[in-house]
């Protein structure tokens, strides 16, 4: 990858094969377009993208750019864990991961900041940065989060320094999400003043956990909180797991302590992912993490919150950040794959077409723009969110904004977020692999590799559909907390202008009207879906539709029994993850128009507001059936959709290396040979070959065209002449 001024890739042709407007020059040109043409500038905007925290950003930036931070491909399953592991130890030593932390521990109380940088990880090596994740995101935020500052200043020490590599023991076999129903309990006894931490059955054994199989030697144990009989749900216990050894190595299990290797996983083998058992473990009633639950000497339990509901979903709250995170790097990983595919979109060539001479670079044909470009759109879509999520974690975390309502917007919106961006990033990394034919297939082109490692992204930190119907539960209780207090007059007459909505959009009265404003002109009906304010119409009516028909599908669920109200649920799951992901597609389109307001430069502002009219628009195209069956386009405008996200596409396409390189990522990061300039060293290479045999006069004749000009001849021949 390059910037603007040291571009030494491939120049964009039209079809036949002339440079078009936007050439991209060689080291150290700048280019020069028409008058009036609009342009990137491209280091601006690669700025404006390092967002709030921009120094801190490029910083982790460049270090996720150091050789010695890189994954190397062929590595064994041992080499791999203990390289990943050595590289967790030399982030400590440059003291990157400790900016979340409390001062008084020589962090910086910087939760966004932290983050920020975090993400940039996953460029150098993505199990490097999850195996960060684990010691410092998951292990040391939750002694942090859930602990009292006695055991911060205690227990956090180790974990900072990764002295004390640990585990986050939370998921069980048999309970991968459904966190409140783990088996493996603590129980109080006050004789001695400790928990015993048990596990009953084997389908209770804590799995999938990194740090467990071999480099752990404590883990944050969750378990079922049992004093003086009374069960007060889940809460977290630090549990030493292994003996140290005197090099500072994790040694044998302690007793008590059993457990097994995951083995080689389908990506992110540097991380020694593995199982842990526990038989009447026993630790000190001070290894409670005790900030939202406390046991007393005697078994007492006492909570700030008494609601045991309300106590679990705070805890387990107060780790979001871990869905806040695999956000943005999904993001850093759509990023590479699209720079990696645009790049080498813009040097290799194949195929002839309206010249003779020179092959057509494959980024000009209309089915490999339709592939890249509207991803890229959709990229910038949710790089504008992860901003807007991100403030709003600094917000909760950093105490500026940390109440109820605000904790539970940051959850919804985490939720909204991770699903959409990490299968984004599976579709995105696959679709930029095949956009590189047989070469993005090749390990050394680090595609496949990309993509195996964010497999698991999409079930980390709660797997995609449940985090969905959390979203979808939100909106259903927002929407019925409008009607909290309605009278029965007042509901009737909202359930007769629903019908009456209903009815106008899902009768051709409302298509019919729409054909009549566009007089059948298709430049009418582009006009309408260019307007900002009809494609925020046509967004949102479809969220707010769809929570109304749930609603109403839902509402006899209230007076049902517990079983009759979780079949009708279980009938609507469907109606409810896409009503979720329309959400999604709404904040998603909202961070961009919002961002589009903060870009100064014209040129750059106008390509975005392309490039956000493509988001939205290929948003509305993937759901053109919903619009027509209920109404909301008509036909005209329906075909219009189609046709003027195509014209977006080849209007952007001068512009996709611009959009991929201000994603900021230099050849240090994406490490893709053929995007490295090798592909466009070996065009110009053949091509020049070409130029000299053609200049020789010993370039051979083809068959085709002695026979061409033998059929010529001979139609000549038979030709009667007068």
């Amino acid at each position: 990858m390059t910037t603007t001024s040291d571009r030494t890739a491939a120049t964009p042709t039209r079809g036949d094969g002339a440079a078009t407007s936007t050439s991209i020059p060689a080291a150290g040109v700048t280019p020069s377009m028409p008058a009036g043409e609009v342009r990137i500038d491209v280091a601006d905007l690669s700025h404006q993208l390092l967002g709030r925290w921009a120094d801190l950003r490029a910083k982790a930036r460049a270090t996720a750019g150091e050789e010695r931070f890189h994954r190397i491909e062929g590595l064994s399953l041992t080499e791999h864990r203990e390289r990943v592991m050595d590289q967790v130890k030399q982030l400590v030593d440059i003291g990157q991961v400790w900016r979340g932390f409390p001062t008084r521990l020589g962090g910086q109380d910087d939760a966004g900041g932290n983050l920020a940088g975090f993400e940039e990880l996953v460029a150098a090596d993505p199990s490097l940065q999850i195996k960060a994740g684990v010691q410092w995101g998951l292990f040391a935020s939750a002694i942090l989060h859930l602990g009292t500052p006695e055991q911060q200043d205690r227990l956090l020490p180790g974990a900072m320094d990764a002295s004390v590599p640990g585990a986050f023991a939370m998921t069980e076999t048999g309970h991968g999400s459904d966190v409140a129903s783990i088996a493996t309990t603590a129980t109080y006894d006050a004789a001695t003043q400790e928990f015993v931490i048990h596990t009953p059955f084997r389908g209770a054994w804590k799995d999938y956990l990194g740090n467990a199989a071999v480099n752990g030697t404590a883990a944050v144990v969750f378990a079922q909180l049992v004093t003086n009989g009374v069960n007060h749900g889940v809460h977290a216990f630090y549990t030493p797991i292994r003996e140290t050894t005197p090099d500072g190595a994790a040694g044998a299990f302690l007793p008590g302590v059993g457990g097994e290797d995951d083995g080689l996983k389908g990506g992110l083998n540097g991380i020694d992912n593995g199982r842990l058992h526990f038989t009447d473990v026993r630790v000190p009633r001070e290894n409670l993490l005790a900030r939202y639950g406390q046991v007393a000497e005697d078994g007492t339990y006492t909570s700030p919150i008494d609601s045991p509901g309300r106590r679990f979903f705070t805890m387990l709250g107060s780790l979001v950040q871990g869905r806040v995170s695999l956000d943005g790097a999904a993001i850093t990983a759509s990023k590479l794959g699209l720079a990696a595919a645009v790049t080498y979109g813009n040097q290799r060539r194949q195929f002839n077409g309206a010249s003779a001479v020179d092959e057509v670079v494959i980024l000009d044909y209309g089915t490999h723009q339709r592939r890249l470009i509207p991803r890229i759109a959709q990229t910038y879509a949710m790089h504008f969110a992860h901003d807007r999520l991100l403030d709003l974690f600094d917000s909760v975390f950093s105490g500026a904004n940390d109440t109820p309502a605000s904790r539970e917007d940051l959850e919804t919106m985490a939720a909204s977020l991770k699903p959409m961006s990490t299968w984004f990033a599976l579709d995105t990394l696959q679709e930029a692999r095949e956009a590189c034919g047989g070469a993005g297939f090749l390990t050394e082109n680090r595609l496949t590799s990309l993509r195996a490692d964010l497999d698991v992204y999409v079930t980390f930190e709660g797997d995609n559909t449940v985090l969905l119907q959390l979203v979808a539960k939100r909106l259903l209780a927002d929407y019925g907390k409008e009607f909290k207090g309605i009278t029965p007059g007042q509901m009737a007459r909202f359930v007769v202008e629903q019908a009456a909505d209903a009815a106008l959009h899902r009768t051709p009265l409302k298509r019919a009207a729409q054909t009549i404003a566009d007089v059948g002109d298709p430049r009418r009906a582009v006009g309408h879906l260019k307007d900002v304010g009809n494609q925020r119409d046509l967004l949102t009516d479809r969220v707010e539709t769809m929570v109304a028909e749930v609603a109403s599908a839902l509402r006899p669920a209230q007076k049902a029994t517990p079983e009759k109200a979780a079949e009708l649920f279980n009938q609507h799951q469907h109606e409810l993850i896409e009503m979720a992901k329309a959400h999604a597609d709404l904040l998603h389109w909202e961070a961009f128009t919002q961002a589009l307001d903060t870009i100064e430069d014209a040129g750059t502002r106008q390509v975005l507001t392309w490039v956000r009219d493509l988001f939205g628009l290929t948003t509305i195209e993937r759901n053109l059936a919903w619009y027509l069956i209920n109404g909301r386009l008509s036909a005209q405008r329906a075909r219009t959709v189609t046709g003027y996200v195509d014209r977006l596409v080849a209007r952007l396409r001068p512009h996709a290396q611009d959009l991929v390189d201000a994603f900021g990522y230099g050849p240090e990061h994406l490490r893709v040979k053929i995007a490295s300039g090798a592909e466009q060293e070996r065009q110009d290479e053949a091509r020049e070959y070409y130029r000299q045999l053609r200049a020789s006069g010993d370039e051979p004749v083809s068959e085709k065209a002695i026979k061409a000009r033998e059929k010529a001849a001979a139609k000549a021949a038979s030709t009667p002449r007068r």
